[in-house]
């Protein structure tokens, strides 16, 4: 239907608008256009007579039918006013007219100021009822709602409690229940966070009245519901809740064994540390974290923080004393254990572990026995990384039974289907990463198995996979050489081969294969498995790309066994041996954005920090429960554990640097020098208290070479020239004194690792691992639900320059939360708050190596590149190699229907001038940061 052939149409007589307070009325089309003249006059486009111009009058007609059309278009007999609106505000924007659509979007803030300062001067009676648990109903007491709004506002000025109280008692119906109640609240103000990012707190707080009372009745505690009231009772509710868990068979009885003084731990509750989580954290934990009996939660956030601290300080001298300096760390927000920790510590089944890496085995007993231990170690939360190389590729001679092998991909198939059947119990999916080196024969079958077409029964749309790259395939690919695939069963010391005695051994079984004197090979242009390599990695995301010979040459383990993969997020570089050891990392992180004094970073309560942390770490490995032997036997013998960092963007935008600028490569430099030489001083004062771990003697620590000193190892097995590594060495602290310390005996065979901290920065607020910015505004969704995230720094910034309005709101939302094109946002804001997308990846790198060098494992680094093509691909990983890195995590771009909608040409959706897009440099040799 044409706009002509409408406006000569009367809308349905039944179309209705339903106002904000739930009444509706006939639509009106004159209101429309009458709210468009309005703007046109407000902003004088055309003279002091604007609104009265027959163009100005003829244009107000002609969007009035475009938004008509559009709510004619709709199969509802009844639309929102706020629907309308948005109509209104979205046709003005396509069609150009900015600064009329600025003064519409103004137009709407004014209403909606006016409507919150007419709720609170004079909020609308209301007598509500609701339902108790035996169906009788009692009065709502809306002035405890007006108190519990008003308390959970406290240091927040930007929010209007009384405001989200009217919306609710509006929202409600007589006969609500109490978590209708809650809800609504929660609801009404989550609604506006992205508006005022402080919302979200508030929103928090809120829930915790749902939590309190939830908690209250399942433990019979007679409390007030407020924050205040909750503080007089957390040390009863901390001894209710442990009695509780344990005569269910959920906590561990030794937490009421006599060994801990419940009184003095309660007493130590800091109830005000309740209000510094945001929704997303608190929602999060309440969801999956919080123990229940039944389904009822029997912990709020200080009991759950303390029962953890508890579980993890079981087998300590001073149990107490350590329990309330765990305790600290964690509620503080200083630190965070893992994921599993979290759920585990002080529970019945306390498997605390984060990552358990595996080789399988050539035979089929073998094979279902690793597959059988993935099911195990899935079921209490642990994450997967398989070593498949040692299993014989397809068209390999079966000598049992004369036959030929199927190869490694269809047992792939099984631990896809293996992780998918074991969730972890329902509180998150299972997970497992398979690897295979580059040089076994099924590599290309491998890298299709996360297509979407062909074979599904060749296919593992659930797991991930991962390359485990040597060294010499990197060189063959710069240098255009051929590059042979073989058969384990026909080469089986390759697995075990890495540096110059592979490259020896490799160039002889080549020699063979010509000769024939190997049956199963194939020989090919590195080159051309390289794009395909990289051409799958973007297609499906899969496989990940990793560094076979750094994370050997520069493992302190060397002298025990070989690294034949990494897990399941690429950063844990342990040893393991198919049947006898399954490698374990215990995992937990620094929140960096917690460690600062005047614009620098607080070394005092960073080493406290970090020591503290190694203690916890090193005590999971003793209070562990293991579901496989093989497990155990690993983690005590050599005792890994991998202390991270997250926050890392919150530190840079604190400092005020940009993440692509050569201050932030040397912030991340002097920031893991200081983690790396206090967790390598913690462990080393460990050992001299407990004693160093089992395998010490014979490691690189044993000889003094300390991360940093290893770097050496893996240049001299790189060629010089273009193949040549290029990795600063520069350091600033007194590491030769901690040599002489290490030599003495370390309790930890590794001790940092960067895990990708997705939950547990969640939990505490901060930006994810030493990932940048993904957008300034953006909807975040995970399985507590969809929640609206606003990027705090950028906003308190633009209200410090008076920017931040609805505006800006909606032009943040159009340009998917970037500021790049927005024009009246500074030049020097725009820098320090790229995105991700917007940064030059190399950065990213840059950054990684500084890190990497500092680190005995390595760290969970995602790649984003907007735009991607072959040639930029293959220099972005060519550059990580040459950087020294030991592993890269996910490749992340941008849908093509998103970058199309960004570089439209004069009819963006944007209310403001529009800037062109931002240039971000690009790192080259002659860079201050690459020196």
């Amino acid at each position: 239907m044409t706009t002509t052939a409408l406006s000569a149409a009367a809308p349905p007589m039944t179309l209705h608008v339903m106002k904000r307070d739930g009444s509706t009325v006939a639509f009106d089309r004159t209101k429309i256009e009458s709210a468009i003249l309005r703007c046109y006059m407000d902003a004088k486009v055309s003279g002091p007579d604007a609104g009265q111009s027959t163009a100005v009058r003829s244009k107000a007609r002609s969007f009035t039918e475009q938004v008509l059309a559009a709510i004619l278009a709709r199969p509802r007999a009844t639309i929102q006013i706020e629907d309308i609106q948005d109509l209104v505000e979205q046709t003005l924007m396509k069609a150009g007219e900015h600064t009329a659509a600025r003064e519409y979007v103004l137009f709407r803030d004014r209403q909606a100021a006016e409507r919150r300062a007419a709720e609170q001067v004079a909020p609308a009676p209301v007598a509500l009822h609701y339902t108790l648990a035996d169906g009788s109903k009692a009065p709502l007491d809306a002035d405890h709602l007006y108190a519990l709004a008003r308390e959970a506002a406290v240091g927040l000025p930007e929010v209007n409690a009384d405001g989200v109280v009217v919306a609710t008692l509006r929202q409600l119906f007589d006969g609500c229940s109490l978590k209708d109640v809650d809800d609504a609240l929660v609801l009404v103000a989550r609604q506006h966070v992205e508006e005022e990012p402080t919302y979200s707190q508030l929103a928090a707080r809120l829930l915790l009245s749902k939590m309190r009372r939830e908690v209250y009745g399942q433990l019979q505690i007679l409390g007030e519901d407020s924050q205040k009231g909750l503080a007089a009772v957390y040390s009863q509710i901390l001894q209710k809740s442990l009695s509780t868990g344990v005569e269910a068979c959920l906590f561990d009885v030794r937490l009421l064994d006599g060994r801990f003084d419940l009184v003095r731990l309660g007493d130590a509750i800091r109830a005000d540390r309740d209000f510094q989580f945001d929704l997303l954290g608190l929602q999060t934990l309440y969801d999956r974290y919080f123990v229940h009996v039944e389904d009822v939660r029997i912990e709020l956030p200080q009991t759950f923080f303390m029962r953890v601290a508890m579980g993890l300080s079981l087998n300590e001298a001073h149990p107490t004393e350590t329990a309330l300096a765990f305790y600290e760390l964690m509620s503080s927000f200083d630190y965070m254990s893992s994921t599993p920790t979290l759920f585990n510590a002080g529970t019945s089944r306390p498997q605390l572990s984060s990552c358990f890496l595996t080789s399988v085995p050539d035979d089929l007993d073998g094979i279902f026995g690793a597959i059988h231990n993935n099911a195990m170690l899935s079921k209490f939360a642990g994450g997967l990384g398989n070593d498949w190389t040692p299993v014989r590729s397809i068209g390999s001679r079966i000598k049992g039974t004369n036959g030929k092998s199927s190869g490694v991909v269809p047992f792939l198939k099984v631990a896809n289907d293996t992780a998918v059947a074991v969730n972890q119990g329902g509180r998150r999916k299972g997970a497992v990463c398979a690897y295979l080196e580059t040089w076994h024969r099924d590599i290309e079958e491998f890298l299709d198995l996360r297509k979407n077409t062909g074979d599904d029964r060749r296919r593992t749309h659930d797991m991930n996979t991962c390359n485990w790259v040597p060294d010499l395939f990197m060189e063959r690919v710069l240098e255009d050489g051929s590059w042979t695939l073989f058969s384990p069963n026909e080469v089986p010391d390759l697995h075990d081969l890495y540096g110059e005695a592979f490259r020896l051994q490799y160039e002889a079984y080549e020699a063979q294969a010509a000769a024939g004197q190997i049956k199963v090979f194939k020989q090919i242009k590195a080159v051309d498995l390289w794009r395909k390599m990289l051409g799958m990695l973007f297609e499906t995301g899969h496989p990940w790309i990793t560094f076979k010979d750094p994370c050997n040459l520069r493992s302190p383990q060397q002298h025990v066994g070989v690294v034949h993969s990494s897990n399941l997020c690429t950063e844990i570089t342990l040893n393991t041996s198919p049947g006898e050891e399954i490698a374990v990392c215990n995992l937990g992180s620094i929140n960096a954005a917690a460690h600062f004094a005047d614009g620098a970073i607080d070394h005092v309560k960073l080493r406290k920090s970090v020591r503290t942390a190694m203690r916890m770490l090193d005590d999971v490995i003793d209070v562990n429960y293991y579901t496989v032997d093989a497990a155990r036997r690993a983690n005590q013998r050599h005792r890994p554990v991998g202390l991270g960092i997250m926050g890392f963007q919150d530190a840079l935008y604190k400092l005020k640097f940009a993440y692509a600028s050569p201050e932030a490569v040397r912030f991340a430099d002097e920031l893991m020098e200081s983690v790396s030489y206090y967790a390598i001083e913690a462990s080393a004062d460990l050992a001299r208290e407990r004693g160093s771990y089992e395998s010490f003697d014979g490691s690189l620590w044993s000889k003094g070479v300390l991360p940093i000193d290893s770097i050496e190892l893996l240049k001299a097995n790189r060629k010089p020239g273009h193949l040549e590594l290029n990795m600063s060495v520069q350091s600033t602290l007194d590491w030769e004194a901690l040599r002489h310390k290490v030599r003495g005996g370390m309790r930890n065979s590794n001790c940092m690792a960067i895990a990708p901290t997705a939950t547990i920065s969640n939990i505490v607020g901060v930006s994810q691992s030493i990932e940048p910015m993904f957008e300034n505004l953006f909807v975040e969704s995970n399985m507590s639900g969809e929640f609206t995230s606003v990027n705090t720094y950028l906003v308190d910034e633009l209200k410090a320059l008076g920017l931040w309005d609805k505006v800006m709101i909606q032009d943040l939302k159009y340009f998917d939360g970037s500021v790049q094109r927005i024009g009246r946002v500074p030049e020097d804001l725009k820098r320090r708050f790229a995105t991700a997308f917007e940064i030059d990846p190399k950065w990213l790198i840059e950054a990684a190596s500084r890190r990497q060098k500092w680190i005995d494992q390595a760290q969970s680094l995602n790649l984003y590149m907007a735009q991607p093509n072959g040639k930029a691909l293959s220099e972005m990983y060519q550059f990580a190699w040459k950087r020294g890195l030991k592993t890269t995590y996910y490749l992340r771009s941008v849908g093509a229907s998103r970058t199309e909608k960004s570089t439209v040409d004069n009819r963006q959706l944007n209310a403001v001038q529009m800037a062109p897009q931002a240039q971000v440099c690009s790192i080259d040799s002659s860079c201050e940061a690459c020196q």
